[in-house]
């Protein structure tokens, strides 16, 4: 019979040791070695990759080699290694596996889809998908909380530093000024200042050959995308400028937590009002003075831009 191997691990997982790849890899290569009618015939993993929804690069090839008819039997560690939300789970094991003719096993929680009776499919399995749906859901909330803490003591938490800024090597959640960047803020504002619309200074950063946030960012080896990049033009825009021109943090205040997840199952985000957004004063280090930044805000008041 061609197996196909399952391994999955999750961010929260890496960071505590537990469900290590290596130890799922073992665990199925043993059970394969005492079974003489199984060959590893491919192995698939999602490293780093949360089991609640099954939008993961491993699992979705695995499917397709199911329905392409080289895999007949699937094997992983446990049930929460194939996925933790208890109906997509349910559905792939009681329904479209079977109709496929494949084979499902979790080695240890001593599962075979082959000699599973009524009360494993119809009351254990159920349960055991329910477990570890609630095993996430707690997860997920303690992880919200665990940000909001560290976001209240001014520790940045965003994967990408805000323009000016770079992380510290240092000292873990900390932002540090880059002076290239934050002399190029520096100088948007007082170009502000003096009048001058967010259409001309764009202009000009352009005419000096200033590289955007997004080139900037490039040039430094980031992974940062955006789809103003994706549209094929890295260079200065208005919205560029006016984000920075409107962005708080230049006067030493984070803010962070602007919006929040629809639900732990989905990749969906919602946009928080400002009164719930969490701010921590003097975080960073300030490019500007809170009245030259007070000023510009004046400024776009006037103009009707928002």
């Amino acid at each position: 019979m061609k197996c196909g191997i399952y391994l999955r691990i999750s961010k929260e997982e890496e960071s505590t040791g537990s469900n290590s790849i290596a130890g799922q890899r073992m665990v199925i290569e043993q059970f394969v070695h005492v079974h003489n009618d199984m060959e590893i015939a491919g192995e698939w993993c999602d490293d780093g990759y949360s089991g609640i929804n099954f939008d993961r690069p491993g699992v979705k090839d695995l499917i397709r080699n199911i329905y392409s008819g080289r895999i007949e039997c699937i094997i992983v560690k446990d049930l929460s290694r194939f996925g933790r939300d208890y109906i997509q789970t349910g559905k792939y094991i009681k329904y479209i596996f079977p109709g496929l003719g494949v084979r499902f096993i979790a080695v240890c929680d001593n599962y075979d889809s082959q000699n599973s009776g009524f009360l494993e499919d119809a009351l254990l399995m159920p349960i055991m998908n329910l477990v570890n749906d609630a095993y996430c859901r707690d997860i997920s909330n303690k992880v919200r909380w665990q940000q909001e803490a560290r976001r209240k003591q001014g520790i940045y938490i965003g994967a990408f530093a805000v323009y000016g800024y770079i992380k510290s090597e240092k000292e873990r959640g900390k932002l540090v000024v880059d002076e290239y960047a934050a002399d190029i803020v520096r100088w948007i504002f007082n170009m502000r200042l003096n009048g001058k619309s967010a259409e001309k200074i764009a202009k000009e950063l352009d005419l000096m050959e200033i590289p955007s946030p997004y080139a900037y960012k490039k040039l430094n080896n980031s992974r940062f995308t955006t789809s103003f990049a994706r549209n094929g033009n890295p260079g200065w825009s208005p919205v560029a400028v006016r984000r920075i021109l409107s962005n708080e943090v230049y006067t030493g205040v984070l803010l962070q937590g602007k919006d929040r997840k629809t639900s732990y199952k989905l990749p969906l985000r919602k946009k928080l009002p400002k009164e719930e957004w969490i701010r921590a004063e003097g975080a960073v280090t300030p490019l500007i003075s809170k009245e030259v930044f007070k000023k510009v805000q004046e400024m776009d008041l006037r103009r009707g831009i928002k």
